[in-house]
């Protein structure tokens, strides 16, 4: 796998801890996991400035948040026990067709 990709991957994974944390720290007010919201997005942003000396920016973005978006809604079914409904289904499913096009189709994509 390349680095820039690798780079991209430690962003949503660290993205996903951030936001998976923000969800535990009720507003703020509890010290550990809002010390991990902080850490887990301020280390997001630095593998996301790394993999974009590599990558354009739009479709670095794009697909940084569209995998951030399909990891934290997985975090929010296995680890808190939410429920998706058909709708919200639906619409994952259509965030992962647009990184599929993206990298398999797009002159942007860097492979």
């Amino acid at each position: 796998m390349p680095t820039h990709y690798l780079y991209l991957v430690a962003s949503v994974i660290a993205e996903a801890v951030g936001y998976s944390a923000l969800n535990t720290s009720a507003q703020f007010t509890k010290f550990w996991p809002s010390l991990l919201v902080i850490a887990g997005l301020g280390s997001s942003f630095y593998f996301l400035t790394l993999a974009l000396e590599y990558m354009p920016l739009g479709v670095t973005y794009a697909l940084a948040s569209g995998l951030g978006i399909i990891v934290v809604a997985l975090a929010g079914i296995v680890i808190f026990g939410q429920q998706l409904d058909l709708a919200a289904g639906i619409g994952l499913a259509l965030i992962i067709a647009g990184i599929v096009v993206i990298n398999a189709f797009s002159d942007f994509a860097v492979h």
